[in-house]
């Protein structure tokens, strides 16, 4: 599904890491719908970057296949696993 969306401008597609299944102390697993949304990524498609007021086009400092760490409330769900963001909202490349 993802190889047909291409994002505009300063906007980044970005496919959520797996979380590890989460075990308590005593052994009780944690259902993954009591558990938060990851908010560490891999880059999927990059848009062309930012046009500023003057014209010019400032390139992405992110690219396809960075793992990046996202705000958490960023951006807007795609898929359950995907969501595309503004190049602003990612806090980070690891």
């Amino acid at each position: 599904m993802y190889s047909s969306i291409h994002p505009l401008s300063d906007r980044v597609l970005i496919r959520r890491q797996e979380l590890q299944e989460e075990k308590t102390a005593g052994g009780i697993i944690i259902p993954d719908a009591a558990k938060e949304k990851s908010q560490i990524g891999e880059v999927i498609a990059v848009g062309p970057g930012r046009i500023s007021p003057d014209g010019k086009l400032h390139p992405m400092a992110v690219k396809q296949g960075d793992k990046v760490l996202f705000g958490k409330y960023a951006g807007v769900d795609v898929d359950k696993d995907l969501l595309i963001v503004r190049e602003d909202d990612i806090l980070g490349i690891l």
